[in-house]
């Protein structure tokens, strides 16, 4: 082991010494003479596994605990059941890739977040995930992206220009409801804002739902929270489906109202809603995590922010165009750095389908499976120097990320890949050239934002920041 992964194994030794640890067991022995290995781990506290550790505590120390105990592949409990747990490019390039196709996405999302984001295009498998992703192909292609990048960018930039300098303007919160607005106006057709508050809360509602440890429609409980909040997102959805299947518009509802693959198959009401449920969530879940994680690093390291304001300022536009979006190097670095340490969607869940193996050891069907994207981002033994802000590792003249294909995956690969990363893209760099055209920003020395993890690392304080009109920081 690395002596810097010792040392952040050894910083918190007092937690560490504090958790319990069931007795450590194989998962199931591997066939006579298959060569493999098995998956040793342990289950956790009773009833509740490791959910606390890997939920509410420091997922990043738990991860690093659990390489060091066991390697890339471990067993653990977490989330009323018993699962492996992965890290490092290894392992995700053989989830991903799923050359033998013993990987399932169905199984375990559906037990996650299957009553809040059923029949999502993550939640489907093999054939009808290739088929229901290709219909939807049709909302994400060059030109729709030219078309929703020009209809975003005046409301982009007229939001931003309502935000209120301060001593605490809470970043994250006014980036979630900028990103609904846009998804609502871009995806929806939508330009009345007066449901927004409703609509994010359903949203937000049904994300937390998949976390609950109680998974029951109990009084009080936070799953039954996410089911309300699915109700109040499928009458919203369906109430607009007969005016988008007659007259055409430009927003992706509309689109997939109108959709079809090169066959001619196209969805049904109830595979529109499914699917407008999931992308909604999806789209401005994870820009507004990347937003509020760039515009924090930004406010830690100033010399950055005016690298960015110097790069949009000198590209001479109120509003970036499609071909510029490759034309923000520093922004671009700036991105993938912090997708790299807070990667939006923290993990891969799967299930084996079939019998296989994964980086040696032998994995019987039906198990259940965490790949994270979030530790293998950010621990050492495949990162140099990883938990310090270094956009220049993405640089021409480093690359860091190309030592291996999937070092950086923040998007998934293989079959299952972001299918709205482009989308996404694009909507933060529209977003970020207004804020550091308009604003200069700072964060209190030493301040770190609480985070609580769901898709993502997501700042329970709101993320403040203390900005000032550029105008303001000019002056001073």
């Amino acid at each position: 082991m690395t002596s810097s992964l010792l040392g952040y194994i050894q910083q918190g030794a007092g937690a560490l010494s504090q958790r319990h640890h069931s007795p450590v067991k194989p998962l199931a022995a591997p066939p006579v003479g298959s060569g493999l290995d098995p998956v040793f781990g342990d289950f956790g506290l009773p009833l509740l596994g490791h959910t606390l550790d890997t939920m509410s505590g420091d997922p990043m120390e738990f991860a690093l605990d659990r390489f060091d105990r066991y390697g890339e592949v471990y067993w653990l409990g977490s989330l009323g059941t018993k699962m492996v747990g992965a890290v490092g490019p290894d392992a995700l390039e053989s989830i991903t890739l799923n050359k033998d196709k013993a990987w399932g996405n169905e199984g375990f999302y559906n037990y996650l977040i299957g009553p809040f984001f059923k029949r999502g295009v993550m939640l489907m498998d093999f054939g009808e995930h290739v088929h229901h992703r290709r219909i939807m192909q049709e909302a994400f292609t060059r030109p729709r992206l030219v078309g929703y990048l020009e209809a975003m960018q005046p409301r982009i930039k007229a939001e931003v220009a309502n935000w209120q300098p301060g001593e605490a303007f809470h970043v994250y919160s006014a980036a979630k409801q900028l990103t609904l607005d846009v998804a609502a106006e871009v995806f929806v057709g939508d330009r009345d804002t007066s449901n927004h508050a409703a609509i994010s809360k359903a949203f937000v509602d049904a994300v937390h739902g998949g976390q609950a440890i109680i998974r029951a429609d109990v009084p009080g409980g936070i799953w039954r929270r996410g089911l309300r909040g699915r109700r109040l997102l499928e009458d919203y959805f369906y109430a607009q489906i007969p005016a988008k299947r007659a007259n055409p518009t430009n927003d992706l509802f509309s689109v997939l109202c109108h959709s079809a693959s090169d066959e001619g198959d196209t969805y049904t009401d109830e595979d529109i809603v499914n699917h407008m449920i999931f992308v909604m969530m999806a789209a401005h879940d994870t820009s507004t995590i990347t937003l509020a994680m760039m515009a924090y690093y930004l406010g830690r390291n100033p010399e950055w922010q005016e690298r960015l304001r110097q790069e949009s300022l000198a590209l001479g536009k109120d509003f970036i165009e499609y071909d510029d979006i490759e034309k923000l190097p520093v922004m671009d670095m700036v991105m993938r750095e912090t997708l790299r340490i807070h990667a939006p969607v923290g993990g891969l869940f799967r299930e084996a389908v079939k019998d296989t193996e994964l980086c040696g050891r032998y994995i019987p069907e039906g198990t259940r499976l965490f790949a994270s994207i979030f530790a293998s981002q950010r621990m050492e033994p495949w990162w140099s120097n990883p938990l310090k802000f270094d956009p220049e590792r993405f640089s021409p003249e480093r690359r860091e990320d190309k030592k291996h294909r999937f070092m950086w995956t923040p998007f998934g690969g293989g079959a299952h890949k972001c299918i709205g990363l482009y989308f996404g893209e694009m909507e933060i760099k529209a977003v970020m050239h207004q804020m550091v055209r308009q604003f200069d920003w700072s964060v209190p020395r030493g301040y770190y934002p609480p985070l609580r993890y769901g898709t993502g690392p997501m700042p329970t304080d709101g993320l403040p920041l203390q900005l000032r009109s550029l105008r303001q920081a000019n002056a001073a």
